[in-house]
């Protein structure tokens, strides 16, 4: 019966030490080098065009795909 509540911790035992592996890789330092206010908007920019450009092109083209005829089977 022992045999059966075994299986469980050791898989809690097994992740908690590969969180506590994972947490010692990072590291709180300040930047080497200071991230200005152009670069900042420029990349938030590219971030935000990547997200919505696909969308745009979907949402635009709907009235377009709604006209195409059906394919046969």
């Amino acid at each position: 019966m022992f045999a059966l509540f075994r299986g469980p911790t050791v898989f809690l035992v097994r992740t908690k030490t590969v969180l506590q592996d994972q947490r010692s890789s990072v590291f709180s330092k300040p930047p080497k080098d200071k991230i200005g206010t152009g670069q900042s908007l420029f990349t938030m920019s590219v971030f935000a065009f990547a997200l919505l450009a696909p969308a745009g092109w979907i949402m635009h083209h709907i009235p377009a795909y709604r006209q195409r005829p059906s394919p046969e089977p």
